[in-house]
């Protein structure tokens, strides 16, 4: 686990090395989490509201493709089950339609740490002990779908809002009981460009 986290670091240093365009992207997005066996449900109640954000590079784009890796940061509160803040990157694919219609395939993995959402105790020397909750590490697997709209359809840098609904695993979950826990995102959210510093001094 270690590895595979000193794996997604190296992923920021990668972004921040590769990534030396003049607009950087930026996805932020607020979702709604459920434990669901993925492509079976679309929306659920109660919502457990979730927060992302993240950036993206591409590594090859037209007018209308796009293979393109992302980079990003989020976090989730199920208050039935826990609550989680995941580091993960994705390889994806989008087509762009001329009308500013796009859709996009997103397969990921990423290292999440998750916390109890209530106290827990364990039992020592006749007696209850609360237990201190250090959390748990998490492979973090994902299939994401997306459909969107740029809203500038001639620009290259538009702003884009999407819905993207993402399926994900959380491994290990419960060893001796459920070793692997399903979960459904559905996101909402909005891609944007910020100006990156380019100005260079010279002696």
């Amino acid at each position: 686990m270690h590895r595979f986290l000193f794996t997604i670091v190296l992923l920021i240093f990668t972004f921040n090395s590769v990534a030396q365009t003049e607009k950087i992207p930026i996805n932020l997005s607020v979702f709604n989490e459920s434990t669901s066996i993925p492509f079976t449900r679309f929306f659920t109640t109660p919502i457990h509201p979730g927060i992302q954000v993240g950036t993206e590079l591409n590594y090859h784009a037209t007018d209308s493709n796009r293979l393109f890796q992302t980079l990003n940061l989020s976090y989730f509160y199920h208050g039935h089950l826990n609550q989680g803040i995941a580091l993960h990157t994705e390889f994806g694919y989008e087509h762009r339609l001329s009308n500013g219609l796009s859709f996009s395939g997103l397969l990921g993995v990423g290292y999440m740490r998750t916390y109890a959402v209530s106290e827990e105790f364990v039992f020592e020397n006749d007696q209850y002990i609360q237990k201190a909750d250090t959390g748990n590490s998490r492979f973090f697997p994902s299939l994401s779908v997306d459909t969107g709209y740029y809203l500038k359809k001639q620009e290259k840098d538009s702003p884009r809002i999407f819905i993207r609904y993402q399926a994900w695993a959380e491994y290990p979950y419960s060893p001796d009981f459920i070793p692997i826990m399903s979960h459904v995102n559905l996101h909402v959210g909005v891609k944007f460009f910020i100006k990156r510093n380019t100005t260079e001094t010279h002696e």
